[in-house]
């Protein structure tokens, strides 16, 4: 059985060929590319080296199953991606900005994951499990939010650890449904995994300390806040560091967060220690941006091995 299970969105991910290109102008696309941000986080905990399984849903059509085989060919459990005959696969464009920034358009909310139910979460999906991965963009509907709930009462009964990664923007919260589920989560995670903006938004609080004090009171034993291109810093209940980054050409940021969660949750499965598990996550984050396509950036342990080699060279 899988030692690492998530439950998410399955896409596709299809991208303006130009930088400075608009959806208000006829332009190139390329794609597709298969994309999810839960599907980017197991493909990459797979190829690091631990057993994995994701519930999801796709369409019965090509972009379904190009995501299906990608995910099946590096390892993943797929048993648990349920097809729907009258929904599509869910579809992101985007585009990207001079300045970095991106602008996405979703098909999502009628796509076939918008179908996963909490009876497609069962419990012998989580046993030999060790960890549980929730996104929080992937409480985007009424039925998947109720599976996850429904997995966290599983894994909490089961004694498997929770990460989360909520994966969030400012507006998501605006929505009291969507807001209740993050809060949940927060409570009952073991492990927080937030960027700098996401944590201010889901405490309320600007100064980052006690941010961090509000997510301790919760059950969480280690939240480590990702800064992008600025690495991260991780809290654990008796120590606080930051672990630098490794500068890189940026390509495509999309899945850059997932592959370092991926990496992260995956080598703390295996029993690295928090600070090892974090110096290969911020590899896999730097390893990502520099290939074009969301999943094109995951990675194996000993590509990661020699990119940290190659750095550790450079000086």
């Amino acid at each position: 059985m899988a030692e690492i299970i998530t439950i998410g969105e399955i896409l596709v991910e299809v991208m303006a060929k130009s930088l400075g290109q608009t959806f208000e102008q006829t332009g190139e696309f390329i794609g597709p590319f298969p994309s999810g941000a839960p599907a980017i986080f197991i493909d990459q905990a797979t190829k690091t080296g631990s057993s994995t399984a994701i519930v999801s849903k796709v369409g019965r059509d090509g972009f379904g199953r190009l995501n299906v085989e990608r995910l099946k060919r590096d390892g993943v459990d797929v048993r648990y991606i349920g097809t729907v005959a009258d929904k599509t696969t869910g579809i992101a464009f985007v585009t990207y900005k001079e300045n970095g920034d991106r602008d996405f358009i979703f098909t999502l909310k009628d796509s076939a994951a918008a179908c996963v139910t909490p009876e497609d979460v069962r419990e012998e999906m989580f046993e030999g499990c060790n960890y549980f991965h929730i996104m929080g963009c992937s409480a985007f509907n009424a039925g998947m939010i109720a599976a996850l709930t429904k997995a966290i009462s599983i894994a909490k009964d089961k004694q498997v650890k929770i990460t989360f990664d909520p994966n969030i923007r400012k507006e998501l919260m605006e929505n009291e449904r969507v807001k209740a589920f993050i809060l949940y989560a927060l409570r009952s995670c073991d492990i927080f995994l937030p960027g700098e903006e996401e944590l201010k938004i889901i405490t309320g609080l600007a100064d980052e300390r006690e941010a961090a004090e509000a997510v301790f009171a919760q059950q969480v034993r280690c939240m480590i806040v990702k800064r992008g291109s600025r690495g991260c810093t991780v809290y654990e209940r008796d120590a606080v560091y930051d672990v630098e980054p490794y500068p890189t050409e940026e390509v495509d940021p999309t899945g850059a967060g997932d592959c370092f969660a991926g990496t992260f949750v995956s080598l703390i499965n295996q029993g690295r220690s928090i600070r090892e598990a974090v110096t290969y996550a911020n590899a896999a984050g730097a390893y990502a941006v520099s290939r074009k396509g969301p999943m094109e950036g995951t990675a194996t342990l000993a590509q990661l091995e020699a990119f940290l080699q190659e750095r550790r060279e450079r000086g």
